[in-house]
């Protein structure tokens, strides 16, 4: 049996298990999509190709196959975490070209549960920015590729809406897992503080940093988290006579008090909570309370990160938008790293959030920036750019609070549009259980057309 590229996880996983299909056959399938198609998409910095039709032979020959949740699942990893063996370049040429002696903690739990690392994917520089190009190429969105994949896990996001792979691991420090996501119709979940190991970067953002996976499907999503999580990660809810109603929040209003949500957005939003209605959730209009001071306390700490990340590296080989950025948040560090600002949003947002099981928002305010070589442009530009299409993601890494997109409605391009659902600590089995109801109401194509 073929056409393994374009299938979820879950069913891949299964038919290994049951001998029904070998992992060399699902990875060498993957590996020539990969082949054929990338060129246009450039999803990935490296491809594995040899290194993973070995890996697969090793999936196939373990003993414990048969109890293996992502057997011979073919994975692309983001290019800021580790994979034994290859060098991870943060998209620069300031990076060393080092091959690393050890998988980071969830490269190796994936593939501990039988997972095969097909590459390492693009990202901007430093994974600064919500676009994603530079010297190793430039991500485009599958549905659209006059558009950005989005940032900074846009390779990797690209790399699951074309089928070249049925999850990919990423990760999020200002929405660089749900911005990708949201541009290329995928499923993802920001988790909270400490349910995923993070250890990216030097500091992971001053805490503001999850790993992550996307995915086509809810099912794939939490399937794949629980392997990053652990044992502990809640699985999926049996369906009850009578289960659980939420009181959801539905929010329009940008946080960013300079600017409106586009149309398709809105209107997914809207989409979203009629479905929740009628599924017997409480659903009402509620602003959340930004303050004020949103947008100067992301910038700080989104500087401020990329500062620490670029410390040691040769400036002269980092873009300029990358060094500029670094400057800036040079003078923030030290007010950021007390973290003072985080707790006083997180105690003027804790009532809201109490008040509410779950908050409804647009992922994005706007479509993506054209694709193109944004690494070239003036830092300003960027900052614009990144700032006017995705505000609504940056308040829940300064909470530290986990939150996901999910594909809802489409763009008039006929891309997908995207809504992001935010709950309290600790809530992510609810984020996902209401994301498996929009996904059986509101059903989504899971991977973009070929396009030859």
């Amino acid at each position: 049996m073929g056409n393994w590229a374009g299938r979820s996880a879950a069913d891949i996983a299964a038919a290994v298990r049951e001998k029904r299909v070998t992992p060399r056959e699902v990875v060498a399938e993957h590996l020539a999509r990969i082949e054929r198609y990338d060129g246009r998409i450039e999803a990935f910095r490296t491809v594995r190709a040899r290194a993973a039709l070995a890996e697969a032979d090793e999936v196939g020959a373990r003993a414990d196959l048969a109890e293996l949740p992502l057997a011979g699942v073919p994975v692309a990893v983001k290019d800021n975490l580790a994979v034994r063996g290859e060098s991870h370049r943060d998209g620069s040429a300031a990076t060393p070209d080092t091959p690393a002696a050890e998988d980071h903690v969830t490269v190796a739990r994936l593939r501990a549960a039988g997972a095969v690392v097909v590459g390492l994917t693009n990202v901007p520089e430093l994974c600064v920015f919500g676009t994603t190009e530079g010297p190793y190429g430039v991500s485009r969105n599958p549905w659209d590729t006059t558009r950005t994949a989005g940032g900074s896990s846009g390779g990797s996001a690209a790399a699951v809406a074309a089928g070249f792979v049925p999850i990919a691991l990423g990760n999020d420090g200002m929405g660089s897992l749900r911005i990708p996501a949201a541009n290329c119709g995928l499923v993802t979940l920001k988790p909270g503080f400490g349910v995923v190991p993070a250890g990216i970067g030097h500091g992971d953002w001053f805490g503001m940093s999850e790993n992550g996976p996307l995915a086509t499907t809810v099912e794939d999503l939490r399937l794949t988290l629980g392997v990053l999580a652990g044992a502990d990660f809640p699985a999926a809810e049996p369906a009850a006579e009578e289960p659980a109603r939420r009181t959801i929040a539905v929010a329009l209003r940008n946080p960013l008090p300079v600017a409106g949500v586009g149309r398709p957005y809105a209107s997914a939003v809207r989409q979203a909570a009629g479905a929740l209605a009628r599924a017997g959730h409480r659903v009402r209009r509620a602003e959340p309370p930004y303050p004020l001071t949103m947008g100067v306390s992301a910038l700080k700490h989104w500087t401020a990160g990329t500062a620490v990340d670029a410390e040691g590296l040769d400036p002269a080989r980092l873009a300029r938008r990358t060094r500029v950025h670094a400057a800036i948040g040079r003078r923030f560090v030290g007010p950021v790293r007390t973290g003072t600002e985080r707790e006083r949003l997180r105690a003027r947002l804790t009532p809201f959030l109490t008040e509410h099981d779950v908050l409804l928002t647009p992922a994005l305010a706007r479509r993506s920036p054209a694709a193109g070589p944004w690494h070239e442009r003036g830092w300003l530009r960027n900052v614009l750019a990144n700032s006017a299409y995705s505000p609504f993601t940056p308040p829940w890494n300064l909470t530290g609070w986990p939150a996901m997109s999910v594909p809802v409605g489409t763009l008039p391009s006929g891309a997908p549009a995207a809504v992001q659902l935010v709950g309290r600590p600790g809530t992510e089995a609810v984020l996902l259980d209401l994301a498996a109801e929009l996904e059986r109401s509101l059903p989504w194509r899971r991977t973009a057309p070929p396009g030859d």
